[in-house]
């Protein structure tokens, strides 16, 4: 039995089996009811560093926030507990 090293092996494969393979991205957009106030995107700034949190974006002409997430590790439920301790006002969900 031979163990592969780091050197044996590529991104790709490394992709596939490490982090990815289990992932279940979900992205999710709310409508903001009043546009972001520079303490409430640093409050999103530290929600960033979350387990589980790919990524979020401000749209801020069409007034919406984005979250894409890997659900098998953060629940929306969590994301919209982040954005209650922000101070986040959102509206409906858009998707």
């Amino acid at each position: 039995m031979r163990c592969q090293t780091a050197a044996d092996l590529t991104a790709a494969s490394l992709a596939a089996g490490c982090y990815n393979a289990g992932m279940t991205l979900v992205e999710i957009t709310y409508e903001l009811q009043s546009p972001l106030t520079e303490a409430q995107l640093r409050q999103l700034g530290q929600f960033a560093n979350t387990y589980g949190l790919r990524s979020f974006r401000v749209d801020e002409s069409a007034n919406r926030l984005s979250f894409e997430y890997d659900a098998s590790r953060l629940r929306e439920t969590q994301v919209v507990h982040m954005l209650g301790q922000a101070r986040i006002a959102v509206g409906r969900k858009v998707n």
